[in-house]
């Protein structure tokens, strides 16, 4: 559906892209992850045609469009502030594109109605100023917007960032949804891990202009390729030398010329290993309660460890008691120890 082939991207002497290669199938709601700079809203920005790379090429159905106008491109874009017309109605927001392709005013009536059904808006809102509407219902005047003239391709920059996080959480489910609906190949940018885990069918992982990582939400939780994408993608706990030592001393496979990471639901507190597992003694030194779970804090040798345990309601931990922290050693992931030369 969607080839980027070998891009590069400079502004003068700085170059944004690194030699990015991603392929998009259709239908599939893929997203550019990232901290702030790393690149992912400069490749949106060349895959819409806002940027001409370089180098390489962007290809959209075998077709090559890497210099057609922005406008001939058939792709939807849904902007990080909206960009909507404020004094607009609504009604006219969602048709401005159809009137610049000039479709006749029964067309554009019939389109605008149906896609504002589609995406929850009722006919009184159609004839309200953009203005008056809340942020949640201007987020879906946006999507409309993109989606009415039935583009290929939907692309979206950080849209949910302006919302406060109830809301947020409640039109990320509402986003997935209507993707799933239309059918429709979307392309996201977002710094938010846990809303590309949530939303995503695969997932491509920026850092400084290059790409660490492509997979499926799993793959970048679960089998980090990069010290990088283990980093950034949830909370981790990187095992000092002490604890890795008290590991080898036990008998386990690791390596402690690497750095050692362990997610911390892979830990658990006060459990009789099983096969292969090792305890290793320490002392809660703090816990904060979630409801659903309670997150630890345990001083184990030469380190502070946080543990995820559901909350049963029955096995609650106090600071200063003395507990074990059950490690199964194959749940490490291990990253060679890169100099500065070789960091990119």
């Amino acid at each position: 559906m969607i080839h980027l082939n070998n891009i590069v991207v400079k502004f003068g002497d700085f170059t944004a892209l690194h030699d990015i290669n991603v392929h998009v199938k259709e239908g599939e709601f893929f997203t550019f992850l990232g901290p702030s700079g790393c690149g992912k809203t400069t490749t949106l920005r060349t895959i819409t045609g806002f940027i001409e790379p370089a180098e390489g090429t962007v290809v959209v159905k075998d077709r090559d469009i890497t210099h057609v106008p922005i406008e001939n491109r058939n792709i939807g874009i849904v902007f990080q502030s909206y960009a909507l017309f404020p004094t607009m109605t609504v009604y006219d927001n969602i048709a401005f594109g159809l009137k610049i392709k000039k479709e006749k005013r029964d067309e554009i009536d019939r389109r605008v109605r149906e896609i504002a059904a589609k995406v929850d808006l009722n006919d009184a809102q159609l004839f309200k100023a953009v203005s008056e509407l809340s942020g949640g219902q201007q987020q879906r005047v946006a999507i409309a917007r993109a989606l009415v003239t039935n583009p290929a391709i939907i692309c979206m920059d950080e849209p949910l960032s302006n919302l406060d996080a109830k809301l947020r959480v409640q039109l990320r489910n509402e986003l997935k949804k209507m993707q799933k609906d239309f059918g429709i190949t979307t392309i996201y940018v977002t710094h938010d891990q846990e809303e590309a885990l949530t939303l995503s069918d695969r997932i491509a992982v920026f850092n400084r202009g290059y790409i660490e990582q492509i997979g499926t939400p799993n793959e970048v939780y679960n089998y980090s390729k990069t010290e990088f994408v283990c980093n950034f993608i949830g909370d981790i706990n990187r095992l000092k030398e002490g604890f890795v030592a008290k590991l080898k001393e036990a008998g386990a496979d690791v390596d402690e010329e690497k750095h050692n990471y362990v997610r911390l639901e892979r830990l658990h507190v006060n459990v009789e290993p099983t096969e292969g597992q090792i305890a290793v003694p320490g002392t809660v030194t703090m816990r904060e309660y979630y409801g659903l779970y309670i997150k630890y804090y345990i001083q184990c040798l030469d380190q502070e460890i946080k543990v995820i345990e559901k909350n049963d309601g029955i096995r609650i931990y106090e600071e200063g008691q003395e507990v074990n922290v059950v490690i199964d050693p194959r749940d490490i992931m291990a990253y060679p120890v890169r100099t500065h030369h070789e960091e990119q």
